[in-house]
């Protein structure tokens, strides 16, 4: 049964749809809480949505499915749903993911990170058993980190210092106007 009801949607701050915005929504929520950018490698993602008063987060894809930390030597399975409370360096009340453990796959609770970016990243299963492991194991390498932003939106936050030589991204479906006077 699913946990995302009508009135959780209703309620959620940020709602989207479809794979690739999902994607990058959820890397961009791993990156503003202070986690690697790869931890959540889902496929097909149908639906992601944020509830900004708690934290909650949940990704939904078509089917479960399994991915492999080449880095560690995991193999880890996610739901076809995936839950979670996200805070700074913390992700709580995971739910969704399990990571195999010699024969067994370990359901898993909570992901948290020390000294971001180049610490370590510990995983808690409910029974209180962890795992410590390199937070670069869980980076997608080649994938530029976007800039910091308000937790899932689109806004620089104040404190933020935006390099003004940085190349910038033109998006050529994007609508442009183009006043008569800037005309050269």
């Amino acid at each position: 049964m699913s946990q995302i009801t009508d009135e959780i949607r209703a309620s959620a701050s940020e709602l989207y749809h479809g794979h690739d915005i999902c994607t990058e929504k959820s890397r961009f929520l791993l990156t503003e809480v202070g986690l690697p950018n790869g931890l959540l490698p889902l496929q097909d993602i149908e639906e992601c949505g944020y509830v900004k008063d708690t934290g909650f987060v949940w990704l939904i894809q078509k089917k479960k499915c399994e991915h492999r930390f080449e880095k560690i030597g995991k193999p880890v399975q996610y739901a076809r749903e995936v839950t979670a409370y996200a805070e700074p360096n913390k992700i709580k009340k995971l739910t969704g993911v399990k990571a195999k453990e010699l024969l067994l796959w370990v359901n898993l609770s909570e992901i948290s990170v020390e000294d971001p970016p180049t610490g370590k990243i510990t995983f808690k299963t409910p029974a209180g058993l962890y795992r410590t492991f390199p937070t670069s194991a869980f980076e997608i390498e080649g994938v530029e980190k976007p800039q910091k932003v308000g937790l899932l939106e689109g806004k620089v936050k104040d404190d933020v210092e935006v390099n003004p030589d940085a190349p910038v991204e033109v998006n050529p479906a994007a609508p442009v106007e183009v006043k008569m006077d800037q005309v050269a």
